[in-house]
């Protein structure tokens, strides 16, 4: 038998003992009255006014001497040690104490005092059982010596953390942080866009038809109505929607889902901000952008000069702007403006760039800048002036031809922000939802689809507006240092264990 299920059936046996013992091991509730974090704060007001405090947590240590014990309790605020003796909690506070393990939930009623140490301590007046836990807790074990604390035993394995992030969270604090931060990035996003007149909306999860991006979805089928449905990979063309229906200031915060490949910056499920506004282009959301980004970092970092990785980034204004076909000249010495399809298939095949043979201009293009030039890009940059192949929702440039008014902001090698100039001329967002189903039928899967409803919404009228995508999970990526898109979700998508 292995260790842990040895372990496991003696926890059993000491649930079955307790209710032998009239002790119900997972009671209905306790009364909480303080959390250890303001108990500590508040040790002289609770201790010279003897204030009887009541918490409750996880037991993370014990240790037993006859009639008296010793243990830390840590809640939702942190970690804080309680005192047992049996003149004060009685014989079944103390019988209850000694079948205790490490994770057990327990409740605490009882007064603050200092120990000989200076740690500050519950004396236990009353102690309740609120839930045995019968599988033990991965322990992670410090050793502090001259003001340097060691860790033994990590609870470290990348694997096992994600399948069992409620252990990550338990035994790893920092990984509580970035959540905590995540929090605060969506609420600083949130609060800003509100302040601007901003409503935030919620629009269709599953959709008849999917757009606003290029990417695979996930299809489902609603059995009352025999119908196939997709998971939405954008909200772009519902909130566009809304702008043409009068509501001229719109976001949302939303779940995408794209039924694409697995690594570190993308997840099958991603967590994705996208606001419209009437009657504004992409250089005024570029400066929204900017402040806004700019703002969220120094909210929840305290600075605008951090730290990913290896690198060092400085969100502070003004950020640089570089268009995107000299990004690709600055960087590889190709001038790909002036090179035709033929051309660019041979430059891509010169530069071990692998290509589709139905791809056209835009998307040759795209791949070098993807392959060459992403990452040298560290600090912020806004990258302006796409190809019109790669940017079916765009208007054309205004002043340019074979450009659109299209940027993104790209910090440490990775794109953060993907905004346009709206198109909102239907006869050419036709021809560009055409242009797509050729690629489709070629065999681009990631092509996007010809959306009759919404073209007909545009038929009635769509103002000029400019509008915005932001990754939020990269952005928490960036203001947490976290390599990875799985250190920033919850539960990421995992393969199945064998």
């Amino acid at each position: 038998m292995e260790a842990g299920e040895e372990i496991r059936n003696i926890r059993i046996k000491k649930v079955e003992e307790l209710r032998e013992k009239g002790i119900n091991p997972y009671p209905y509730k306790f009364d909480v009255s303080h959390f250890s974090e303001d108990i500590i704060k508040e040790f002289e007001k609770l201790s010279s006014s003897e204030e009887v405090v009541s918490i409750a947590g996880r037991i993370m240590s014990v240790r037993g001497h006859g009639k008296t014990g010793f243990g830390h309790v840590m809640d939702s605020k942190g970690k804080i040690q309680v005192y047992i003796r049996e003149d004060q909690a009685g014989k079944e506070g103390i019988e209850i104490f000694k079948m205790l393990d490490i994770g057990d939930f327990i409740g605490i009623k009882g007064k603050v005092f200092k120990t000989k140490t200076g740690e500050i301590t519950i004396v236990v007046n009353e102690l309740t059982l609120l839930a045995k836990a019968i599988r033990p807790l991965p322990i992670v074990k410090e050793k502090e010596e001259d003001g340097e604390v060691t860790v033994y035993d990590a609870f470290s394995d990348k694997e096992q953390r994600y399948r069992q992030r409620y252990l990550d969270l338990l035994v790893n604090p920092d990984v509580r942080e970035v959540f905590v931060t995540r929090s605060k990035i969506i609420s600083f996003i949130r609060r800003y866009l509100e302040n601007l007149g901003y409503l935030e909306v919620e629009t269709p999860v599953l959709q008849p038809i999917y757009g606003g991006a290029f990417a695979r979805p996930f299809m489902t089928h609603l059995n009352v109505l025999n119908m196939k449905l997709y998971l939405r990979i954008a909200d772009e063309l519902y909130l566009k929607r809304l702008v043409i229906g009068g509501i001229e200031k719109v976001f949302e915060i939303s779940k995408d889902f794209r039924n694409e490949g697995m690594d570190r910056k993308h997840n099958p499920e991603l967590t994705m901000l996208e606001f419209y506004e009437a009657y504004k282009d992409y250089n005024y959301i570029m400066e929204l952008v900017e402040d806004m980004l700019s703002n969220v970092t120094r909210e929840v970092c305290g600075t605008m000069k951090i730290k990913y990785k290896n690198m060092d980034i400085d969100l502070t204004p003004p950020w640089e702007k570089l268009k995107y076909y000299d990004s690709i000249k600055k960087f590889t010495g190709i001038d790909v403006e002036k090179y035709d399809l033929n051309d660019l298939k041979k430059i891509a095949k010169d530069n071990d760039i692998e290509i589709e043979d139905f791809w056209d201009r835009g998307k040759i293009i795209e791949k070098i800048f993807d392959e060459k030039v992403e990452d040298n890009l560290i600090n912020p940059v806004f990258l302006t002036d796409y190809p019109i192949d790669i940017s079916p929702l765009t208007k054309i440039h205004r002043e340019k031809e074979g450009i659109v008014e299209r940027f993104e902001v790209i910090i440490a090698g990775g794109e953060l922000a993907n905004a346009f100039s709206e198109l909102n001329d239907p006869i050419d967002q036709r021809q560009r939802f055409l242009k797509q189903m050729e690629m489709r039928d070629k065999g681009d899967e990631e092509a996007q689809v010809l959306d009759e409803d919404f073209l007909t919404a545009m038929e009635y009228g769509m103002p000029p507006m400019g509008g915005v995508g932001i990754g939020i999970d990269r952005l928490v990526m960036l203001l947490t240092n976290s390599p990875s898109i799985r250190d920033v979700i919850f539960f990421p998508a995992m393969r199945p264990k064998a």
